[in-house]
This record gives C-alpha cells, structure tokens and sequence, in this order.
C-alpha cells in the first residue's frame, strides 16, 4: 500500500475507527457480522467519524473563508459577465459550507448589488452543491476520483444553469424588494484571533444545525445496509434501470437535508448495488433543490424564474445521473 493510501485510510476512512467500534460492539455482546451488531457498529463508527471530520474541516474552512466575506466576494464578481464570471461565482460558491437556505441572503445582495442574474445563480447552484468539506468526506467513504468527479460535475451544473438562466433574460422576474435592499459596505479586516474565533463559533453553529439531519442518515444508511436485501434495492434502484435517476431526484426533492447528512444513505445504497450516477443524483436533488430552499427562494423572485431554476438544475442532475451510470465502471 503506498503512503498516501495508507494516510487515506487511516485519517479518512478511518479504518482504526471502525476496528474499535467493532470491538467494542463485540465486547458489550453483539456480533458484528449479524443484521443488528452490523447495524450497530455502521450507526457508531459513522456517526464519529462524520462528526470528527465535520469539526476540523469546518473550522479550517471557516478560517479560509473568513478572508472571503460577501463583501469582497461580491467586489470580485462586480464588472464581470459571461462564462468566466459564472466560472468564477461558481468557484467561491465552494468556500461556503452551507445549505442552500443559507445561500439566499447571499444571492440577494448580490443581486442587490447588480451583479449580473447568471452570476448570483452560479454562486446559489454552487454554494449548497460543491463545497470543500463535502469533496473530504466523499473521499473518506467512496474514493478520490468520485469525490473529484462529484465537485466537477457539481461545477458544471452551476455554471451552465447561471449561463442558461442569465441567456434567458429573466432579471424583471426577481422581487421587487430584493434590488432595493441596502448593500453594506467593505469588509471588516480581521485578526488571526478574530478569524480563529470566527472558525470556531462555525463550527459549533453548523455542527448545531446538522446533526439531526446526520443522525437521521446514519441511521436510514445503518438499515438499507443491514436490513434491507441487496435484490430488493437492486430490483427498485438498479444501475440497468432507466426510472432510477428520476426516482432518486423525485425521492431528494422533498428532503431537507444538506451533503453531510446524505452521504451515510448514499454510501448504503452503493454498497447495495445503486447505481454510482443514481446516488449523485440523489445527493444533488437534496442539497440543490430540497424543497424548503424552494419556498425561500420563491419569496425573492418570481415564479417563472423559479420554475425555470427548477426545470434547468432538475434537467442538469437528470444528465449527469444518466451519464455517470453508464461510466461509472471508470470509478468503481
């Protein structure tokens, strides 16, 4: 094994991790090899190694994000258009780890600020989408490669959205309050004790907001893992299925729930025999179009741009779904 697989099992998979709570299932008089001791120790092992993960990455994150506020985010988008624009909003969409609810205060002062409606729609695909700790964690149950894949792919639904979005002409259908909001000023210079402080409140308001929604997947991913036959889920989801893309992203629409709290579920099911583009359509559909973003989004532009958004990220996940199905043996 070369060093860096080594290092990757070991603070990534953590594969120690899951040898002690294996272990430890066993001493307190489960088998980890029966439905429940498995279930057990898929539940502990993932459930801690999320969390420790999601801690340190957030606040590393958070500290590098702390030299992009809106403000200077916004300054770097101002005067630009076209593909290089959206290409860019895109990219700083991937400093900010947080659901898309938390993106839409965001996209109003920029727009506020007249940037450009394919640029702020760039950003809002990308933000919840593509995000440094989600490309860590996705290494740390599938593989590089998908990890890698999944942000690039993430990237390519945002800029093409924003691209088709912005050639549509649709800025007449944002709310009519949403220009008129004030736009604060520059950005406040921080120190290092102020940007590590900033890291650390990150930290304990995201890790406050998702850990029902990690709980929650842990747990549906512990019993599709265990309980649930890999015929049945094959029969239902399986990659020589044309239905499963659009019931993955019909299945995720509802859902509200951000990366980390799929990616439990989303590994369950490719262990199951799932298709690698149905999981990442599934993913997607969660952290792109869950529906409580929906209903914020539409108190700030129309229902014809809403729709629209919606049909043009639906269209993209559907694409990458199909495409990735058909070549995931290159990942897996």
């Amino acid at each position: 094994m070369s060093v860096f697989g080594w290092l990757n099992d070991q603070l990534l998979r953590m594969t120690w991790l899951n040898d002690l709570v294996g272990a430890a299932v066993a001493a307190i008089g489960f088998d980890p090899d029966s439905r429940l001791g498995g279930s057990v120790q898929f539940f502990v092992y993932d459930v801690i190694k999320i969390f420790i993960l999601l801690s340190v990455l957030i606040f590393l994150i958070s500290y590098v994000q702390s030299h992009f506020p809106p403000e200077r985010t916004r300054a770097m988008l101002g005067g630009r258009s076209g593909l290089g624009a959206n290409t860019l909003a895109a990219l700083l969409g991937t400093l900010t780890p947080f659901c898309s609810c938390s993106s839409i205060p965001l996209f109003i002062g920029f727009t506020a600020a007249g940037l450009p409606l394919a640029v702020t729609f760039s950003f809002l695909i990308s933000s919840p989408l593509v995000d440094l700790a989600s490309v860590i964690l996705l290494a740390s149950i599938f593989s590089w490669p998908i990890a890698l894949a999944y942000v690039a792919v993430g990237l390519v639904v945002a800029i093409v959205g924003g691209t088709v979005i912005g050639r549509l002409g649709m800025e007449g259908q944002v709310a009519e309050f949403v220009r008129t909001v004030p736009v604060s000023g520059g950005a406040a210079n921080m120190t290092r004790g102020e940007r590590v402080a900033y890291a650390r409140d990150q930290v304990v308001e995201i890790v406050h907001r998702v850990w029902p929604y990690v709980l929650i997947g842990v747990g549906i991913g512990a019993a599709i893992h265990n309980w649930v036959p890999a015929d049945v889920i094959s029969a239902l989801l399986g990659q020589d299925k044309w239905w499963s893309v659009p019931v993955a992203v019909l299945v995720g629409i509802p859902m509200y729930a951000d990366i980390f709290g799929t990616l439990p579920i989303a590994e369950a099911l490719v262990g199951k025999g799932v298709g690698l583009g149905t999981v990442l359509a599934f993913m997607m559909a969660v952290t792109a179009l869950s529906l409580p973003s929906l209903i914020m989004l539409k108190r700030v532009v129309k229902m014809p741009l809403l729709v629209t958004f919606t049909g043009v990220v639906t269209l993209g996940i559907l694409s990458i779904g199909l495409i990735f199905n058909a070549i995931s043996n290159w990942f897996i």
